[in-house]
């Protein structure tokens, strides 16, 4: 049995106002029971069309975020404010409009020196996150996208050692085949112990990296990431 759950669209913008419902339902489970939502969330092309599609449902619902805090599955090592930084994405789509706190948002710090800023991020996400699975944080859910070469968050292939088997939760990536070279990114073991993860992927460029990440024998990271856990796949990628 596959080790995902498949669920396809007929475009960006179906697939977003349905992931964004749906996340909306469960902000609204854990506010009524009482507990905290934690999520990290990324960039991407898909995400925008998320982000805006989650602040129309929202206001649309009334939905109330005071108990979700915001975290990052990568960062590109530059400043918040410039055009390639993925929480200024976010913040401009999504926590702006939203009205998040800013007490809600912990970002990566990617001004800083990246391995002090990794460091930092597993402190303060040790800090929100609660339970444990092992001894890494889980967060109740964790966005992911795919690249077109079957990499998530920024863990791309062929990788060293030091990237894939490492057990901290945020890691610096160096030498990125796409730029900026430098980044901070959640690391396997990180995506391994959220409670729930959702990827979402767009454009029929990535229709074979999807194919070879769902292949029992892919080895794409997309790939190593389903055979060691469960995930819904959100995708307007109807070729198979």
């Amino acid at each position: 049995m596959p080790n995902y759950e498949l669920l396809k669209f007929a475009g960006a913008d179906e697939l977003a106002a349905s992931v964004a419902n749906a996340w909306l339902d469960e902000i609204a489970g854990a506010h009524r029971a009482g507990r905290r939502h934690s999520v990290a969330v990324s960039g991407g092309r898909i995400v925008q069309n998320f982000f805006a599609a989650t602040v129309a449902a929202a206001q649309a619902r009334k939905i109330t975020f005071e108990d979700v805090h915001f975290f990052w599955a990568d960062e590109r090592c530059v400043p918040p404010t410039d055009p390639e930084s993925n929480y200024r994405m976010a913040n401009e789509l999504l926590l702006k409009p939203l009205q998040i706190p800013a007490d809600q948002i912990h970002r990566l710090r990617g001004e800083d020196d990246p391995q002090t800023a990794a460091q930092g991020a597993e402190a303060e996400l040790r800090r929100i996150a609660g339970g444990n699975h092992g001894s890494q944080p889980s967060l109740d859910l964790i966005f992911l996208g795919m690249g077109e070469d079957g990499h998530v968050a920024s863990l791309f292939p062929n990788s060293p050692a030091k990237i894939v088997d490492n057990s901290v939760s945020f890691l610096v990536v160096e030498n990125s085949p796409k730029p900026p070279p430098t980044r901070i990114s959640m690391s396997y073991e990180m995506i391994f112990a959220a409670k729930n993860l959702w990827i979402l992927i767009s454009g029929a460029g990535k229709a074979p990296a999807l194919r070879a990440s769902l292949s029992s024998t892919g080895h794409t990271p997309l790939a190593r990431v389903l055979a060691a856990r469960p995930a819904k796949i959100f995708s307007d990628i109807n070729e198979f």
